[in-house]
């Protein structure tokens, strides 16, 4: 808007705002549009020396708070870090930061990143501030503001402890600006915020710069979600859900008329009807309820194709678009879909522009690289505006799609979940083709939270003046239900903060043991569950409140009904425990039978479906180890082969007699097995089969006294001839329910509170019992860490503890650089569950599979001390990357080593650089030795190639 556009009333008012916040003024300035309400006010708590939670939707602009912050921090002459949860989020951060404020003032630090370290506007990952915490950086001298991207990351039951780590250990100097999607529990987590780091704001707006509509695309035609205007389009969006289109509600009753009644029955016995597979809770309906596959269905009722979907979205002017799979397999398949189906959303002058993003990005890799990563096909759909998005891609082609896309070159994005945090590129408009995802478990209805940020992707602010989200429509969707869905905004965040072996020496020995401890308890984890200890307190007053008038509505004239009712309840659960205990010697004489079992012992197995008399061929006592209940293989009365286990035998198996079984018997020839049962039945005839009874232990006899004297006494209790007893009875039985249900939270409750400094302990016992801490406070508060504690504070990583102590006990030593990468990769990787492996991974060789067997045993020796400490089990190594490692350590070619593997090219670089850190890891905590010089070695010789390219060209860029 030009001077001659401004009315006076507009000028005076932006005359106050300089006179009032002169900084915020100038720093407004240098952006072309104006700031929201929130903005504003969330800067202006920046300004005047406040910490600030900013909670806001996707593409609401938050980040002009972070970067009011890093303007401050110039201005003020004092160093800013942003920090972000993943890699690529920082390279974006750093691109725009450094465009805005010059190279010169900014760096970039990630796990593979280092440019300008020293500048006084760093962006780093979370990590990496972490690390410089536990350090003791000097890079931290003069640190002013620490803006944390997407701090609602927090949550992920990965990595989302780091974020607490850093909030807990950053100085109180320090001032932060937390940037967040919109949240429920904002005020929660404002609350936590301010009791750990001081005075902190909290600034909410639910309101979405560019509105969003909510469609539903059922065969060829786009309808409505809602009669009305989406309730997340208003600006004063009521609560609850809107009202339904009731067009769409036509379409689902006309598709429930085209579904045979038979087609919703479970298939009987006959055959006849048809099975319904269920995924996920099936409350959209869609994929969470599949019918019959022959149903007479119109055309018009559908789920659309993926060519349909695409031709009607550019029919209705909704590209670009970003479609969500949850599949990375489905993202590429949906590419390849749109390629076989001829689909060219570019024209010709687009086309060009694309050719030049991908020489820019991969025209540093050589072409057999580009080949063995499928490059021409990947170049052919960017061309023609498609492409996929997922963490299985090579860096550089996401790279060369995130442009493309932001440059609105690209039409069409398949994407997974993971595009949805953080990066920028919104679309016109957001399709959801399931409203059902893998959550690595089980198939799972998506939750409202991820709804809301997945769609929130919708709408270009300054471009679009809408967004739009579509969900595609599936066999028996439920309209009704997407409504409420599209309505709802709960997204509550909840910490996944746990201790760890490296975060307890790090922090002991930066803050002893006592104040590290302190620290813990100060977590949001701790917080939170502070909090659920306050409503588990109103309802135990609840409960004791409604036992004093179940009581009272129990009482009898003819005596204490309450006396009555407890020796009652004692009685029942005296006979309860007495059964319990039978079972459990039962079960204990089972083992110790089994275990005593011989080679032709003749057994009667009381259960399962090999119940009768069969003779045992091997006693399975080595099965599995000695900690294990032995697993005899035995021939039934019919010849059958079968091994049994304890279950089995419920009750304990005792030997009626004994036979010969040939010492080269082999029970998978039938004439071995029909001459066994021969001689089998000749023996059964002869043994005495009577004999060996099965005797119920009796009940032990002072339990039994004692039930017999409770029972004298509620004979003689006057209660116990009232014609009302069992009415009373029903109130009694209120009221013992109620008390059992107080015991069990008021024990929840005590669990809840100082949980996490509970485990803090039960880690340091661990951590004392090892060396790593020596327990001697002799030396002052820090004195507790220990030589080898120190080495563990250098180990970030799941099985921190199991590397340090494989360190310790040389299993690395000796090893060649191609080995010892084979080895550490069983230290960090991580199969995907969903992934079906082709074959069973080994190790390259024999030595490296040695070392993998002494690390396995450090990791069992390990896991026996956490189990002692009652501490959960620490994964178990595993070796599907170790091929991959080893060939690529030792200079093998791209296509080489990937031919080894099912693992994409996004997985392989990822790993390749996981391990790569780690080996430098291993480095820094080894010492001078041996083993370093082998780990460096080792990452020197895996950091080539398609590893190193995405640093290789950020370095070019500041050049």
């Amino acid at each position: 808007m030009s001077a001659e556009q401004v009315s006076p009333a507009e000028a005076y008012a932006r005359f106050r705002e300089r006179r009032s916040s002169p900084q915020l003024a100038a720093f407004a300035d240098g952006y072309g549009f104006g700031f929201d309400d929130y903005q504003l006010e969330a800067c202006a708590h920046v300004e005047s020396g406040s910490g600030v939670l900013v909670a806001a939707p996707t593409g609401a602009g938050k980040t002009i708070v972070g970067e009011f912050a890093v303007y401050l921090a110039l201005q003020q002459g004092r160093k800013a870090f942003y920090t972000t949860p993943i890699k690529a989020l920082s390279n974006q951060k750093y691109a725009d930061l450094a465009r805005r404020h010059g190279a010169a003032n900014v760096g970039l630090l990630t796990g593979d990143s280092s440019i300008n370290s020293e500048a006084p506007v760093v962006v780093m990952t979370t990590e990496v501030l972490r690390n410089m915490i536990y350090a003791g950086s000097r890079t931290l001298d003069n640190l002013g503001y620490v803006v944390m991207d997407e701090v609602h990351y927090l949550a992920d039951r990965f990595r989302g402890a780091v974020w607490e780590e850093v909030i807990i250990g950053l100085a109180e100097s320090v001032q932060v600006v937390a940037l967040s999607a919109t949240v429920s529990n904002a005020e929660e987590f404002g609350e936590w915020l301010a009791a750990v780091r001081g005075e902190m704001e909290v600034v909410v707006s639910e309101t979405r710069p560019v509105p969003l509509y909510q469609h539903v695309l059922v065969g060829r035609n786009l309808y409505d979600l809602f009669a009305d205007v989406a309730p997340t389009a208003r600006p004063d969006a009521p609560p609850g859900r809107g009202e339904v289109n009731p067009a769409l509600l036509r379409v689902a009753r006309d598709e429930s008329r085209h579904v045979r009644d038979d087609s919703r029955r479970p298939r009987g016995r006959n055959g006849r009807g048809k099975r319904t597979v269920s995924y996920g809770s099936g409350a959209y309906g869609g994929a969470s309820a599949q019918h019959g596959g022959d149903e007479r269905r119109p055309r018009s009722l559908s789920a659309p194709s993926r060519r349909e979907m695409v031709e009607q979205l550019d029919r209705a002017a909704l590209l670009p678009a970003i479609v969500f799979i949850f599949s990375r397999n489905g993202c590429d398949a949906a590419v390849r879909q749109l390629l076989a189906s001829g689909v060219t959303l570019t024209r010709p002058e687009e086309q060009s522009e694309i050719a030049g993003v991908l020489s820019h990005h991969l025209g540093g890799l050589d072409e057999a690289d580009l080949r063995a990563l499928d490059y021409p096909r990947f170049a052919e759909a960017l061309t023609r505006g498609v492409a996929a998005h997922h963490a299985g891609m090579l860096p550089a082609f996401k790279g060369c799609v995130e442009e493309c896309f932001v440059r609105g070159l690209t039409k069409v994005v398949f994407a997974t979940e993971t595009l949805a945090l953080g990066i920028n590129m919104p679309a016109r408009s957001v399709v959801l083709e399931k409203l059902v995802k893998y959550n690595g478990e089980t198939h799972a209805d998506i939750t409202p939270g991820e709804y809301t940020q997945l769609t929130g992707r919708a709408g270009r602010r300054g471009i679009d003046v809408e967004g739009h989200a579509v969900v595609l429509w599936q066999p028996g969707l439920d309209p009704r239900a997407v409504a409420g869905l599209a309505s709802r905004r709960t997204y509550p965040l909840h910490s996944s903060f746990t201790p760890t072996y490296n975060m307890a020496v790090n922090l002991i020995g930066s803050v002893g043991r006592a104040r590290a401890r302190a620290l813990l308890e100060q977590s949001f984890a701790q917080f939170q569950s502070d909090r659920s200890v306050v409503g588990v307190a109103r309802t135990v007053a609840r409960n004791t409140e409604a036992v004093a008038a179940e009581w009272a509505e129990a009482a009898c004239e003819l005596g204490d009904f309450e006396a009555y009712a407890r020796r009652r309840a004692a009685i029942a659960e005296l006979e309860a425990d007495a059964a319990r205990e039978r079972k459990a010697d039962r079960r204990a004489e089972s083992l110790q039978s089994l275990l005593g079992l011989k080679t032709g012992d003749i057994v009667r197995v009381p259960a399962g479906r090999s119940q009768g008399w069969v003779v045992v061929l091997d006693p399975g006592t080595h099965e599995g180890g000695s900690d294990e209940a032995p697993r005899p293989l035995v021939m039934t009365e019919d010849r059958q082969v079968r091994r049994l286990a304890l279950v089995d035998f419920p009750s304990p198996p005792v030997v009626a007699g004994r036979m010969r079984v040939p010492k080269h018997f082999s029970p998978k020839e039938p004439a071995s097995r029909r001459n066994l049962a021969a001689a089998f039945r000749s023996r059964l005839a002869e043994v005495d089969l009577t004999s060996p009874g099965l005797r119920r232990p009796p009940a032990d006899a002072e339990v039994a006294a004692r039930i017999d004297e409770l029972r004298d006494q509620q004979r003689r209790d006057p209660v116990h001839a009232c014609p009302d007893r069992e009415r009373h009875a029903r109130g009694a039985e209120r009221a013992l329910r109620l008390e059992r249900e107080n015991e069990r939270l008021e024990a929840r409750a005590s669990t809840r509170t100082h949980t996490i400094a509970t485990s803090f302990d039960r880690i340091c016992l661990v951590l004392e019992s090892l060396g790593y801490l020596t327990g001697d406070t002799s030396h002052g508060p820090r004195g507790e860490v220990s030589d080898a504690g120190r080495m563990l504070a250098r180990i970030y990583g799941e099985l921190d503890l199991v590397a340090a102590e494989c360190i310790r006990a040389g299993v690395f030593d000796g090893l060649s650089v191609p080995q010892l990468a084979g080895v550490l990769s069983s230290l960090v990787f991580e199969a995907r569950r969903s992934d079906d492996q082709a074959r069973r991974p080994r190790m390259p060789d024999a030595a490296s599979s040695a070392a993998v067997d002494r690390v396995r045993k450090v990791w069992r020796d390990v896991s026996l001390t956490e189990r002692d400490a009652r501490l959960p089990r620490t994964g178990e190594p595993e070796i599907g990357f170790a091929e991959v490692a080893y060939g690529w350590a030792a200079g093998r070619s791209l296509a080489a080593v990937v031919e080894q593997t099912d693992l994409t090219a996004g997985d392989f670089v990822r790993w390749v650089r996981q391990v790569v850190d780690f080996a430098g890891q291993v480095a820094d905590a080894a010492g001078p030795g041996r083993l370093r010089e082998t780990a460096h070695a080792l990452v020197r010789a895996m950091r080539r190639g398609v590893v190193t390219f995405e640093a290789d060209e950020l370095e070019t860029d500041e050049t």
